[in-house]
């Protein structure tokens, strides 16, 4: 939601729509700019003075802890929708966009019953977001775990030749196995290549002359084959890391290059499933958080202002949204109605 919005609610001496028509007039005289609605709050049970002035000390908390929920399915919204490269859609409550659901509150009588006492609505709001949040901390834990797994093996396939994966670039031919030869898989400095050419044949006996090839070079290093007996591999191992020469165990298995390719797409469809999973669930997660919270800042003013103007309720609740600027003179409008001798 791009607006910024208070919600106030003023004391009201003769009737709130005397109060309103004043209010309309100040704003259209000094503010003319500032959106105004009425926040319509219904006749909510009252209870005690003193489980007013108990609810009152919680209403700060529960505040900070609903909006900081909503702000966090929010961030991950446009996290998925920045990462898929998806357009922004409008957030919602109940398909009604969230501007349009503030300034045209209806209190929820079904899920909130007006009779409750105002401690029981307050705590199943809180109940409910806190599973909600709860919900979203294992559904982007789960999402984030598949995403970890493709991100490392991504890392494998891109790094450089002393850690990537190297089934891609090595192929069947590369690799020479029998009875008694192997052949070796060497990564070579970029600096070093004419030190590993001039030397690789006599790092150890049984070396083949002239077997060395190079199949791949990144920014970093060069990679090399080189065929010799198996039995003097340990050595050329030992040999060519002395020399700066590191020596990357592979095997070549069709089958295990198959599972991996099979792995790596099984994960991408898996991380596709769960973004999209994860951003529907946000957006209708969203809804019911924000939903929760307007019926939440409704308790918070009716308790609030009984506290501040006494019994029996009489004030008015509204919703202004006032530009950055405007700020200053919409308060000084507020604060003259609520002056004594305004009401």
């Amino acid at each position: 939601m791009a607006n910024r919005y208070w919600v106030v609610s003023l004391p009201v001496q003769k009737s709130a729509s005397t109060l309103w028509n004043s209010l309309q007039d100040q704003i259209s005289k000094h503010s003319f700019d500032t959106p105004l609605y009425r926040f319509n709050i219904p006749n909510l049970r009252v209870g005690t003075l003193d489980s007013l002035l108990a609810l009152s000390d919680d209403l700060f908390k529960s505040n900070t802890f609903i909006e900081g929920v909503s702000q966090k399915i929010r961030r991950q919204i446009e996290e998925l929708e920045r990462v898929s490269g998806l357009e922004s859609n409008a957030l919602t409550v109940d398909g009604v966009p969230i501007d349009s659901y503030l300034t045209r509150f209806v209190w929820d009588e079904a899920k909130y019953p007006t009779m409750s006492p105002l401690r029981e609505i307050v705590d199943g709001i809180h109940t409910l977001v806190a599973k909600i949040e709860d919900d979203l901390k294992v559904r982007v834990a789960e999402y984030n775990n598949v995403r970890g797994q493709l991100n490392a093996i991504n890392r494998k396939q891109s790094g450089s030749l002393a850690v990537r994966d190297l089934s891609n670039i090595v192929k069947p031919e590369d690799i020479i196995t029998s009875e008694h030869l192997v052949t070796l898989l060497a990564v070579v400095p970029k600096y070093s290549q004419k030190d590993w050419l001039s030397s690789y044949e006599t790092l150890t006996t049984y070396v083949v002359p002239r077997s060395s090839k190079k199949l791949y070079e990144d920014n970093e290093y060069a990679l090399y084959t080189v065929t010799l007996f198996g039995r003097v591999a340990d050595n050329f191992r030992t040999s060519a890391r002395e020399r700066g020469f590191q020596i990357r165990d592979f095997e070549y298995s069709p089958e295990a290059q198959e599972s991996r390719k099979q792995e790596l797409e099984k994960l991408v469809q898996d991380q596709d499933s769960l973004r999209s999973s994860l951003l529907q669930w946000c957006y209708t997660s969203y809804g019911e958080v924000f939903s929760s919270w307007m019926h939440f800042c409704a308790v918070r003013i009716f308790a609030e202002s009984i506290l501040r103007y006494g019994l029996p309720p009489s004030f008015l609740a509204c919703v202004l949204s006032p530009s950055t600027k405007g700020e200053k003179k919409v308060r000084f409008i507020l604060e003259g109605l609520c002056d004594s001798t305004n009401r």
